[in-house]
């Protein structure tokens, strides 16, 4: 799938799923009624489409946090979205979240590898392994399971 939008693929994949291809911002979450969803699983990258969302969903949210320039997918690890550390991208969600006087509880993925590395990118065993979290996640959740 080189070079194909991200969604396309997996409606390719899963033609059952209902799939979104737009750019998310705060002002889209804001006016998308996520009501008729059993699960919204975030991984979008924008600060304040991030914390709007975390907002508007946060009882039925699973939300990723930093994987870019992580190395190591045993580092991953699943926790409440205070009590994350070493998670940079994490870090200014919670201060964001604080700075709007929000103070729900709501799980996110999270790596506890220090950042090691400084090129711009992403390994593709990290982000796969997020990506295979929430899938866990989400399926538990589905099932009834802790």
């Amino acid at each position: 799938h080189l070079g194909e939008s991200k969604v396309a693929s997996l409606q390719i994949h899963y033609p059952n799923v209902t799939i979104i291809e737009k750019r998310i911002d705060k002002t889209w979450v804001d006016e998308y009624d996520f009501e008729p969803y059993d699960l919204v699983l975030d991984a979008i990258d924008d600060v304040g489409a991030k914390v709007a969302l975390a907002k508007k969903t946060y009882k039925k949210l699973i939300s990723s946090m930093g994987s870019a320039k992580q190395m190591d997918p045993t580092k991953i690890a699943v926790t409440s979205i205070w009590k994350t550390t070493e998670d940079p991208f994490a870090r200014k969600i919670r201060y964001q979240l604080k700075k709007e006087r929000f103070n729900k509880n709501y799980q996110v993925i999270y790596s506890l590898e220090q950042n090691k590395c400084t090129e711009k990118g992403s390994f593709c065993g990290v982000t796969g392994a997020f990506g295979l979290t929430m899938c866990s996640l989400a399926m538990r959740k589905i099932f009834g399971m802790k």
